[in-house]
């Protein structure tokens, strides 16, 4: 009996070797536990109501999104393509404002032209291709960003915003790219935030009233940078008359409802502000009306006063009027920072 035994103890005394085999078998267990915690974890956040209705609306509005996209095919990007057209005409020394040919005419500033080129210089395939790609995973982005903060929020600014979105990714118009400028504009820093704001009114001057929601100090360079457009556009002049020629002889337009799309450059300023104006609360509707009357009230008041004094001492009060208007001008462009 003791020479049957002593065989297997010394069988199972030896040291275990490791195979390569092990050493891959442990690693892919470890990355499916990882992927088992990270799919259970989202299944959990699933239970939220809000959020299973924010997945549906999306998942709606991105299908009829996709489909319409789908369905026009060939026929998308007349827009786009007059971007393109527009900046090889000019390449080759032609008029981008009167093209020859299936294109639309180019109807934005002239010094604006280099800024396509690059792009320009693609096969139209290739280019148009790579302007609705880009766009669309911009898209993405942003409602990702959106989502994670507010998705109720977000699935209902996207479904009435459902129009203007496709509309632009169908015709490739470059409202929607400027709607993504405006949108970047309000994460980087000074210098840069200024001139995406002014690049984007100076190409459709829709956008100027985003420069309110800029930082105090992009809004101060938002105007240097728009002073400098305006000295491009003088220096260009003769092809910037030639521009507004074109531009306001297009004929007559139907309502413009893809400029819509400029709004969703707002959500950035709204998701992230620690308490927005009340007007953006229903709740709060009743209470904003009761401020906003009291504010008009003051500013009565304030007014009647000031022009008390404007008959009594005028001198004084326009001094004051001056330093008053200078006082409120620095501390809302943070010049004196």
């Amino acid at each position: 009996m003791s020479s049957d035994v002593e065989p297997t103890q010394a069988h199972d005394a030896r040291p275990r070797t490791i195979r390569p085999g092990d050493l891959v078998d442990a690693s892919t267990r470890r990355r499916a536990g990882v992927f088992r915690r990270a799919i259970r974890r989202e299944v959990s956040r699933l239970n939220e109501r809000r959020r299973i209705i924010a997945i549906v609306a999306l998942a709606l509005v991105g299908g009829v999104l996709m489909a319409g996209l789908w369905g026009r095919g060939e026929a998308a990007g007349a827009d786009a393509r007059a971007y393109w057209a527009g900046a090889r005409i000019w390449l080759a020394g032609g008029d981008p404002y009167h093209p020859t040919g299936p294109f639309l005419p180019y109807v934005y500033a002239p010094w604006l032209l280099p800024l396509f080129t690059p792009w320009a210089l693609l096969p139209w395939d290739v280019a148009w291709f790579a302007w609705r790609g880009a766009s669309i995973l911009t898209l993405f982005w942003t409602v990702d960003w959106a989502y994670r903060r507010r998705p109720i929020a977000t699935a209902v600014v996207l479904t009435l915003l459902a129009f203007p979105i496709a509309a632009n990714l169908d015709t490739g118009n470059l409202t929607l790219v400027l709607a993504f400028m405006l949108w970047a504009a309000q994460f980087v820093g000074p210098r840069l935030s200024g001139l995406l704001w002014a690049l984007a009114t100076w190409a459709k001057w829709v956008p100027a009233p985003a420069w309110l929601i800029l930082a105090p100090r992009g809004r101060a360079w938002g105007l240097v940078w728009l002073g400098l457009a305006v000295v491009l556009s003088l220096a260009t002049l003769p092809l910037t008359i030639v521009q507004l020629e074109t531009l306001f002889g297009f004929g007559g337009r139907p309502i413009r409802l893809d400029y819509l799309v400029l709004l969703w450059a707002a959500v950035p300023w709204v998701w992230r502000h620690p308490d927005p104006p009340w007007w953006l609360h229903p709740r709060e509707w009743p209470a904003g009306r009761t401020r906003s009357g009291a504010a008009l009230r003051r500013a009565g008041t304030a007014s009647a006063g000031w022009l008390r004094t404007v008959r009594r001492e005028p001198d004084v009060a326009a001094a004051t009027v001056r330093r008053e208007v200078g006082a409120r001008v620095r501390q809302f462009l943070r010049l004196g920072a």
